[in-house]
């Protein structure tokens, strides 16, 4: 019925909002902290993809996966901001340079991707997905732990932010750098843990993303990087708690416009 169709997107939109959720909270807090507008970020997350295939490979199972493309793609962005951003952002490049540096970036990652495994559609070799229903909404046992994950890490994002002095040094980094570095607080530093945080969130986000869509290429971060990056501008860019909601609008609109209009019939 066309109730029903509409509980199943809605549910998958739910799941589709996770995903974005922490995706966008990692591209939003980078650009808060250091000022990058950074489009290599979809490149990131299928560098993580690729890693969590080969450790799923060699037996890491799905938790092990997803520890190693979040550690990856927290290693990755961190040395991609100590080794190219930071140099451009303390020559004062002006926002459109360092956008197309980023640029740059992500092209050269794709094209490396790309020479290494080839154009080929990879997936993770898991067993058979279990559905479960919940009243009117059905989800996979893959599905439930991308929600369960994106709520833990969103909770923990925000407990670091709100209720640590660490998190209180970010969110005044973020809020006026020079400032917070006349006060006291070692920016630099706070950068550097700002994007080790955001990058693990990058690398959560893409394998995630490669569990929900089940194939993936070395370009397959660039479309969902356009999502992420509506439902940042959504919750307004640089604001983690917005990206949250950006993500939650973004996500379930997007799945329940989609669903054909043909299936609405009774």
């Amino acid at each position: 019925s066309r109730v029903q169709i509409y509980y199943q997107a809605f549910g998958f939109g739910i799941v589709t909002a996770a995903l974005l959720a922490v995706g966008a909270v990692g591209f939003t807090l980078q650009f808060a902290v250091s000022n990058v507008f950074n489009l290599a970020y979809g490149s990131v997350m299928v560098v993580a993809m690729y890693a969590a295939y080969v450790s799923l490979n060699h037996g890491a199972g799905l938790w092990g996966a997803l520890a190693v493309g979040g550690i990856t793609g927290s290693v990755l962005s961190y040395l991609i901001n100590r080794l190219i951003y930071r140099h451009f952002v303390r020559k004062q490049a002006n926002r459109f340079t360092i956008v197309l540096v980023t640029l740059a970036v992500a092209l050269m990652i794709a094209n490396l991707l790309e020479g290494i495994v080839g154009d080929n559609f990879f997936s993770y070799q898991l067993p058979t997905q279990i559905a479960y229903a919940f009243g009117p909404f059905r989800v996979t046992n893959y599905e439930t732990i991308i929600v369960g994950v994106a709520v833990v890490a969103m909770v923990a994002v925000q407990a670091l932010l709100r209720g640590t002095k660490l998190g209180s040094a970010m969110l005044a980094t973020a809020e006026n750098s020079d400032l917070a570095g006349n006060c006291g607080v070692p920016t630099d530093r706070m950068e550097d843990i700002a994007w080790l945080i955001s990058g693990f969130l990058c690398g959560l986000a893409g394998v995630s993303l490669a569990l929900t869509i089940g194939q993936f290429t070395p370009t397959t971060g660039n479309t969902f990087l356009v999502t992420i990056i509506a439902a940042a501008v959504v919750g307004g860019v640089g604001r983690p708690v917005g990206a949250i909601l950006g993500a939650l609008i973004v996500g379930v609109s997007e799945e329940i416009v989609a669903v054909p209009a043909s299936e609405y019939q009774v």
